[in-house]
């Protein structure tokens, strides 16, 4: 019996109880069917057509749900934004009342086959976004401590909260240094970790987790210690400049040495950094972006310190408003210019003109070129949503003037995971 006929779907649901609220799901999903509030990311059943691609970027597995429905009673998605934790399968009594036989059954769906981005019609540059991690990365751990009821957060103690730009508490980024003591919670640069603020929401219920990127190297912030660092800007307003006031960004910037913190994680398992010792990283970031450029940059420089660095190049293009909004802008003066290639951005510097990340790329275009061409290159975008597009249309261009087809040089950085992707 076909499924359309029979009325039967495989509806495609996010676990609110596992959600870290990514944005990762939405920012991939190419057919515009999920969204969110401030509570939950959903999908539309009307609009999903499972085509899978929100699924191997997901750093915790929450997206990948699946309930047997009648297509009449599916879930919709103002359901699916009340909702703190998945409802049941149906039972084969429910799904027979229902109207459903059994066997008309949805299967889950099957993955298609992996589209090559050359095909794209319009520009997409999320289609050309890694899902694997580069062959020579370290294995990277995840969900050791997870959100549930029925798992185990972690405490993590402060032992640092340094403010890392040079504006005042207004809009001002931190950087904050988590203590584990005993307890394991190994880390790779690249990798993230959700705080779960204290207290309760408007509704009464407890606040979800919130995801940082790790800013220091997989041997800590301090070397030999069991602790990791972080880079938090505090929010003061939403994406359309309305005044707000985000509850774990103030939480986490306000926090004081000696406080605890409730801890869920690690994530990630494609943003890692390559561990070749000869291979190129180019870093592509905007604001508290940079954090897993200074965790990557960060270990380079250790292992070049230690005489394990063979001569790598690294290149970093780091865009802000002004200079002094600029994350870690001073440590990044005393780097040698023999170890990393540092282009600044500043789109709001008063009496000069208006620079993106992007205007740098194409101005450092032979250079970028001859990256394109080497199968060491690795490159790491991350930073704002709106700088995605650019970037990607920035790398194109640099390609194709350089005499260079984009489609396959942009399908192997893709296949060969040496192209990523991490934009919110």
């Amino acid at each position: 019996m076909d499924m359309a006929d029979a009325g039967v779907i495989r509806q495609h649901l996010i676990d609110p109880e596992i959600c870290i609220r990514c944005n990762t799901c939405e920012a991939t999903c190419p057919v515009g069917a999920i969204t969110h509030d401030s509570r939950n990311y959903v999908v539309d059943a009307a609009k999903c057509n499972t085509c899978l691609a929100c699924v191997p970027p997901c750093p915790t597995g929450s997206i990948d749900n699946w309930r047997q429905m009648p297509r009449l009673k599916a879930y919709s998605v103002e359901e699916q934004l009340g909702w703190d934790v998945l409802p049941a399968e149906l039972s084969a009594n429910e799904l027979a009342a229902a109207g459903v036989a059994v066997d008309a059954q949805a299967p889950l769906p099957e993955p298609p086959p992996a589209a090559d981005p050359s095909g794209e019609t319009v520009f997409n540059s999320g289609a050309w976004n890694a899902t694997l991690p580069p062959w020579s990365a370290a294995h990277g751990y995840t969900n050791l401590y997870g959100p549930k009821a029925s798992d185990k957060s972690i405490t993590a103690t402060v032992s640092g909260n340094v403010r890392v730009t040079q504006v005042g508490t207004e809009y001002d980024t931190h950087h904050i240094v988590l203590d584990f003591g005993a307890m394991p919670f190994p880390v790779l640069e690249g990798q993230s970790i959700g705080i779960i603020p204290p207290g309760t929401d408007e509704a009464g219920r407890p606040h979800h987790a919130r995801q940082y990127s790790v800013a220091s190297p997989r041997n800590g912030e301090r070397p030999g210690y069991n602790n990791l660092s972080l880079t938090v800007k505090r929010v003061l307003e939403d994406h359309q400049g309305r005044p707000v006031r985000g509850v774990a960004s103030n939480y986490v910037c306000d926090l004081k040495v000696g406080d605890k913190v409730q801890v869920i994680g690690p994530f990630g398992t494609s943003f890692l950094m390559p561990n070749h010792p000869r291979s190129h990283i180019v870093m592509i970031c905007t604001g508290t972006g940079s954090a897993p450029m200074r965790a990557m940059t960060e270990w380079r420089r250790r292992l070049r310190q230690s005489g394990k660095f063979e001569g790598g190049k690294l290149m970093l293009f780091f865009g802000a408003r002004t200079q002094q909004e600029l994350p870690y802008f001073g440590p990044l003066q005393n780097l040698p210019k023999d170890f990393i290639d540092i282009n600044f951005a500043f789109s709001r510097t008063p009496g000069a003109p208006k620079r993106y990340v992007q205007d740098l790329m194409r101005e450092r275009a032979a250079d970028l070129a001859a990256l394109l061409q080497d199968g060491a290159s690795h490159f790491y975008v991350c930073g704002l949503k709106a700088m995605e597009e650019g970037v990607m249309l920035a790398l194109r261009d640099v390609a194709q003037q350089a005499g260079l087809p984009w489609e396959p040089i942009g399908a192997a950085l893709k296949r060969e995971g040496r192209l990523h992707l991490e934009t919110y």
